[in-house]
């Protein structure tokens, strides 16, 4: 029996769209708290809030995004999160101040939750059911791969050039984002007065999936144990003076996960989603238990593969696993239900694991994160594990 076609024009375009919106988030982001302090001689504290404050918006806007994606259309949707981003950041040539660059940090999360939200449903959608898995792997390349090269982009730039190279080339990208978007045919839903007016309300299962919350608190949990790695891991290398090994922990990190995508979302669609999410969990914790005794620079980069392949399982599955559970006009809402109470565990982690290092240290950090991973299996156990037999979930992808 012949496949369902996957790699069409539709898929490439918004995959395209989607590469460009998170290449130009890293490579900002990157050098953002640097920039601030350099260019505003603001404090440390004070830089980090205008780069924190850019993900507050971010789940904001995903949440409203969510609800109101099919009565604005998901195409328009993507539009308007594209024009909002592209706006600030052209705004950014005119920061002169840390109030104007609050303003338009914010503006600017705000452009970036409604965009992704958008690029994410719309490929919900384009992705055929019996591959859902292996497409949700290969769209979430997009991302994996703007996290290899920009950061690393960003920098180099910034050492090289100036911030104003950096905003000349978003803004390139953008354009080039956006020609991807026009391309791009988007099928949208045809909303029955019912649904219409269901979706109007502002009851709270009316702007999160309720069915999609249980997975979601398992994403938050994993989230807050990824918050070790991207908060404190370059704190932690130089302690332990890994810091070469450090400064290319991305990298494989990304590499691993570039590999690793395309063939468990494969397996998710073929085998089921047990399959391949119970090892994601366990790659995971054991990546975090690796990290915790490195005495070498190996041992870093060990790490990064089994949290690569581990993370990077979890996300693009726990995804499709949550677009799975809704009818097709609520795939908005359970995207940005999904994305934005697992991104919450990221942005809480660093806050509350700051009171737990001075304790612990660092190695004992990891361990603990280790060991709220493989909590965080056992939930996924009892929320939707256990309710799924290989059989169904075949047939139900």
């Amino acid at each position: 029996m012949n496949k369902a076609k996957l790699w069409t024009k539709d898929f490439l375009m918004n995959s395209l769209a989607m590469f460009i919106v998170m290449l130009v988030y890293y490579q900002l982001m990157s050098i953002m708290a640097v920039y601030v302090m350099d260019s505003l001689q603001t404090s440390a504290s004070s830089a980090g809030l205008i780069a924190g404050i850019f993900i507050v918006a971010a789940l904001i806007a995903r949440i409203i995004s969510g609800k109101f994606i099919e009565q604005i259309g998901r195409k328009k949707l993507l539009y308007i999160g594209l024009t909002v981003y592209t706006l600030a950041t052209l705004l950014y040539f005119v920061a002169m101040n840390i109030q104007v660059l609050f303003i338009i940090r914010v503006l600017h999360g705000l452009g970036f939750g409604m965009a992704t939200t958008a690029a994410m449903t719309i490929v919900a959608n384009i992705i055929p059911r019996s591959r859902r898995g292996e497409g949700m792997g290969y769209f979430m390349l997009s991302t994996t791969l703007a996290s290899a090269i920009g950061p690393s982009l960003g920098i180099y730039l910034y050492d090289h050039s100036s911030f104003s190279m950096i905003l000349s080339l978003s803004l390139l990208l953008l354009g080039v984002g956006y020609f991807a978007a026009f391309l791009l045919k988007v099928e949208e839903v045809e909303l029955t007065k019912e649904q219409l007016a269901d979706m109007k309300s502002f009851k709270f299962n009316k702007i999160f999936e309720v069915n999609v919350l249980p997975m979601a608190m398992v994403g938050l949990i994993v989230f807050f144990g990824y918050s070790s790695i991207i908060g404190f891991l370059s704190s932690y290398v130089n302690e332990i003076n890994l810091i070469s090994a450090g400064s290319v922990f991305f990298i494989v990190y990304s590499m691993a996960m570039l590999v690793s995508r395309p063939l468990t979302g494969r397996w998710f669609d073929t085998k089921g989603e047990n399959f391949v999410m119970y090892p994601s969990f366990i790659s995971f914790a054991l990546g975090l238990f690796i990290i915790s005794q490195a005495q070498q620079g190996f041992t870093i980069l060990l790490a990064a593969v089994f949290l690569g392949i581990g993370f990077g399982t979890f996300t693009s599955c726990g995804q499709a696993i949550a677009i799975k559970l809704v009818p097709e006009h609520r795939m908005g809402i359970a995207t940005s239900t999904f994305v934005a109470i697992s991104e919450m565990g990221i942005g809480m982690g660093p806050f509350f694991l700051g009171f737990l290092i001075p304790t612990v240290g660092f190695r004992g950090l990891y361990v603990t994160m280790g060991i709220i991973v493989l909590l965080a299996m056992c939930l996924y156990y009892f929320v939707h594990g256990r309710k799924v037999s290989y059989n169904e979930e075949v047939v139900g992808s």
